[in-house]
């Protein structure tokens, strides 16, 4: 365990330095949530019956979750970017713990993730949205974003050391933006047709974002939603919980596999 601690102490740094001369990708899943946000905001929102503050409340908690899924895409790209620059390779040289290596990128970009939807968080508020649950509550929802961004990174970095190419990677990446237009991240489900309603409140987008609502007081929790939905917070960390029960194993025995 120690070892595990020590080289994934070693990892993490060496990924916040990449981030940190390389922000690209970082800045790019960070600055589209805000463009998405003043759009559907100030555009789309005025298509809805709902008014636009209370639409606007409604959709920053959403823009969070679709922000914390963004480490499919960070997670994929820069496992794919290691893998077929042989530095992934460099690594398996070293006497280094296996879980250690894709443990600090997904360490790394949670710290980044944490820092970076801060000025999501601040256009929000400057567009009317509001926190109304309480602040343990509140610290409850910020934590629920924390764990969804870490487990789907460690889906990126499965998919990003098993991708043929960088190229390949970036194109699954880029349909990672897909995931949140089949939730409840943008528009509420029950106008769905029957089946799209089903395939998008067992999204785990949905469940995640209706207990960050929940949690911050946005919005209630539909009383005839899929059971995720109907309640969230449980679905919520099942989701999170199992796609890192899932994932960070195999992630690590790709990694290690080569």
């Amino acid at each position: 365990m120690s070892a595990l601690v020590h080289d994934g102490t070693a990892v993490l740094g060496r990924h916040l330095r990449r981030i940190r001369h390389a922000p690209a990708i970082t800045v790019m899943t960070q600055t589209m949530p805000i463009v998405f946000l003043l759009f559907f905001g100030y555009v789309f929102g005025s298509a809805l019956a709902a008014p636009g503050p209370e639409y606007r409340a409604f959709l920053v908690p959403g823009m969070l979750v679709a922000t914390a899924a963004g480490g499919l895409m960070t997670g994929m790209l820069q496992a794919a970017q290691d893998s077929h620059r042989g530095v992934m390779d460099r690594f398996r040289t070293l006497p280094v713990s296996r879980a250690a290596v894709p443990l600090g990128q997904a360490l790394a970009d949670l710290l980044a993730s944490a820092v970076g939807t801060v000025p999501l968080i601040l256009v929000g508020l400057a567009m009317g949205w509001r926190i109304e649950g309480t602040l343990p509550e509140a610290l409850g929802g910020f934590a629920l974003l924390l764990l969804f961004r870490f487990a789907t990174t460690w889906v990126g970095i499965l998919l990003g050391l098993a991708s043929k190419s960088e190229e390949a990677a970036g194109q699954l990446g880029s349909a990672a933006f897909m995931l949140p237009l089949l939730s409840n991240a943008y528009i509420p489900t029950d106008g769905m047709p029957a089946w799209l309603r089903t395939v998008s409140e067992w999204n785990p987008l949905s469940a995640v974002t209706t207990a960050v609502r929940e949690l911050f007081g946005n919005a209630p929790v539909p009383a005839d939603a899929a059971w995720p939905v109907a309640h969230p917070v449980a679905g919520a960390l099942l989701w999170s919980l199992g796609l890192v029960a899932v994932f960070a194993p195999l992630a690590v025995r790709r990694y290690a596999r080569g």
